[in-house]
């Protein structure tokens, strides 16, 4: 971390230093379980907590300063030391912009590069981002979001784990509105812009996918004229924002492209679901196979998308496909698979869905499944706004078609989901509808058997990760629900 005193916090932040100046913390947290000694506790109100009533936890396990919207004193009366500002987050987003500032000064300083790279869209985001660190982390030090930190808070917390000595800093960029993109952008300068995808996560909060091609398109906007922006040739809305940038622009397809492109040749998908292809680089020299140990077709795009990056960070193109040939899922619960010692095959998706992820992951299922019996345990795709009935609808249906042999829907925010497969002709003892995840479980626990391979998926606030979690131990072992 790149060390700031409280008053240079002050100061960035046009924040009230009430304590010494010379403090300087050596780790920032937003989570006061997470204080250790020399923290910075970002004490921000929250959806269901408000962050100052837990500044007294973050002294007591070391927090030596608090970033906070108001005076917060012990039990005696007496202030912490503290930066009060008017808004935390913001305040967390400015120190973050000067810690990028100063790295870039303090490196180019010793001759040395400094890289940013930003990823968005809709879906693809965390996996892409584990796949690109996988390959600059061989080459340099690289720094890159644990999980899925790609908002306004998470991006900071991020940025705070590179110091002087990181090469590579991969941003991941999630948003649900107009302007977030742009936002971080302007956070953290991106040398390098990623957009994957436009499709209709969150649509009911942007108010439309046209609003969310605008916002994604936000990051190549931020690029300067030195830069790369990075877009997926096989999105029609990704491509289209081609002139939004000043950078250079490079595509990638997963058809055979043209020579200043990334593509994707001989594309197959190997009897473990596992996608491999020969990667063609506008590099001039012949493709390099990339045999990836992702499940799912729908990760080429992925493992493009993180070819590309790599290249146009000037990462040599036998390095790009050794380390994506060798890269497994990075990231929990996603594509996550897990072996029962009685035969049951899980493959946990329930980080999050939305109709192309839940689609992708059904093609997926249906793949692997050929000669086994198919599960599909769904649950609700939120934010979908007044589309949500037609695309749980179009699930419904498309699980008829791809012939998965068993399905189950959980909760009633999903239920247009299970009216659909059973108006589209999936027999009443194929389709069961359970209230909760609970009920789910004891169904699955009495029906699965042996060879039986169980798909997991639903927008993450339902929770069927974490009954995927449980379903994934021996059969009646039981176990209370997961914890993030």
């Amino acid at each position: 971390m790149i060390a700031f005193t409280a008053a240079e916090i002050a100061q960035l932040t046009h924040g009230r230093l009430n304590g010494d100046p010379d403090v300087t913390p050596t780790s920032v947290v937003t989570d006061s379980r997470e204080a250790k000694t020399g923290s910075l506790y970002v004490a921000k109100p929250g959806e269901h907590a408000d962050g100052h009533h837990f500044v007294h936890a973050a002294f007591e396990r070391g927090a030596v300063l608090v970033l906070a919207e108001r005076k917060v004193v012990d039990a005696h009366g007496s202030p912490y030391p503290a930066v009060v500002v008017d808004d935390a987050v913001l305040a967390l987003g400015a120190l973050a912009a000067e810690t990028i500032r100063r790295i870039r000064s303090e490196r180019k300083l010793r001759g040395e590069l400094f890289t940013v790279i930003g990823i968005t869209g809709s879906a693809g985001k965390t996996t892409t981002k584990d796949l690109l660190a996988g390959i600059l982390s061989t080459t340099g030090a690289t720094v890159a979001p644990q999980g899925s930190y790609n908002g306004e808070v998470g991006v900071p917390l991020t940025v705070f784990n590179a110091d002087a000595g990181t090469r590579f800093l991969v941003i991941e960029m999630g948003a649900t509105g107009l302007g977030h993109i742009k936002y971080l952008a302007d956070m953290v300068k991106p040398d390098i812009g990623v957009v994957l995808m436009v499709g209709t996560a969150h649509a009911g909060e942007f108010g439309g996918v046209d609003n969310i091609a605008r916002t994604k398109g936000e990051l190549l906007e931020a690029l300067s004229e030195h830069g790369t922006a990075v877009i997926n040739l096989d999105d029609a809305r990704v491509a289209a924002m081609r002139p939004r940038t000043k950078a250079k622009v490079l595509g990638f397809t997963a058809s055979a492209g043209l020579p200043e492109e990334v593509g994707a040749l001989n594309v197959f998908i190997n009897s473990d679901g596992f996608p491999g292809f020969d990667l063609a680089l506008p590099d001039g020299g012949p493709s390099v196979p990339v045999r990836s140990r992702l499940i799912g077709a729908h990760h080429v795009t992925n493992l493009l998308a993180a070819a590309a990056a790599a290249f146009a960070a000037d990462i040599a193109s036998s390095a790009i496909a050794t380390s994506l040939s060798s890269q497994a899922a990075a990231s929990r619960w996603r594509m996550e698979r897990m072996e029962r010692e009685d035969g049951v095959t899980i493959i946990n998706d329930a980080f999050n869905a939305n109709p192309e992820s839940m689609s992708a992951a059904l093609r997926a299922l249906a793949e692997l499944g050929r000669e086994r019996r198919t599960w599909a345990v769904l649950g609700a795709m939120l934010e979908l706004g007044d589309d949500s009935v037609q695309e749980h609808n179009a699930v419904g249906a498309q699980v008829v078609q791809l012939n998965i042999s068993k399905l189950v829907v959980v909760g009633q925010e999903a239920r247009a989901l299970f009216d659909s497969a059973i108006k589209e002709g999936l027999p009443g003892d194929e389709c069961h509808f359970t209230e909760s995840v609970e009920d789910a479980y004891e169904l699955l626990q009495n029906e699965l058997e042996a060879g039986d391979l169980v798909l997991f998926k639903s927008s993450k606030q339902v929770g069927l990760r974490h009954l995927g979690d449980r379903t994934s131990l021996s059969p009646r072992a039981s176990s209370p629900a997961g914890k993030d």
